[in-house]
């Protein structure tokens, strides 16, 4: 398996393993904003303008040229959960704002700027394998790779919104700790009726963090 940046000549292949993989993500599937092999624009806008930031990494098969997996990475600034919140107000989908809508919600409460105090804090946005390349430790390279990429670009702070079992244990096994734990059956609409329907084990999400050695520290 090949291992590298994502460069733009691959931006349109890497959106449509996403549009495969994606929709078997707990948090999506639950609420239904994208659908499998399906285009969802307001996805694919946050998709592109993360691959944009140069920092995502993907796996490649070399045999078939197909994309076995992607980590795609941006960061997340002061006031940025804030503005989201904000320009959510004017979009229609439910289910976008019911996914982005809590992930910002949460991140806004936490204030984690303040906390550690930095500027800036390396997201680690979405990790997804394709189905048939899963169980071979693609999942784990592509975030051991995305953690040095954070600290080569002088971030202190990763963070995960790991809305996925799956994904918080990858996350403990490189000494991310929890910030937040959600229950997403806490949450029912107007009728009762559960807003976040995620299948066991996936029952929380939780906002998951690690500090980062600065790269002055490592030359010394």
């Amino acid at each position: 398996m090949e291992f590298g940046p994502i460069p733009a000549t691959k931006f349109d292949a890497v959106i449509d393993h996403l549009r495969r993989s994606f929709p078997d993500e707990p948090l999506n599937a639950s609420v239904g904003l994208s659908v499998r092999g399906q285009p969802c624009e307001m996805l694919e806008k946050y998709d592109l303008l993360t691959m944009q930031e140069g920092m995502s990494v993907m796996a490649l098969d070399p045999d078939t040229g197909e994309i076995a997996g992607v980590a795609l990475n941006g960061t997340s600034r002061i006031g940025d959960a804030e503005r989201t919140l904000e320009e959510m107000k004017s979009v229609d989908s439910i289910p976008y704002q019911r996914i982005f809508g809590l992930l910002n919600t949460t991140n806004k409460e936490l204030d984690l700027f303040s906390k550690y105090g930095v500027d800036k804090i390396f997201d680690l946005r979405i990790l997804s394998v394709d189905n048939k390349y899963r169980g071979r430790g693609l999942a784990k390279e592509l975030f051991a790779r995305s953690e040095l990429i954070a600290e080569e670009n002088d971030f202190k702070l990763l963070k995960v919104d790991a809305t996925s079992l799956f994904t918080q244990r990858i996350c403990e096994s490189f000494g991310l700790t929890v910030e937040k734990t959600v229950r997403y059956h806490d949450f029912h609409d107007e009728n009762g009726r559960k807003i976040y329907d995620t299948e066991s084990p996936h029952d929380f999400y939780k906002v998951m963090v690690k500090r980062l050695p600065s790269t002055v520290n490592r030359i010394n």
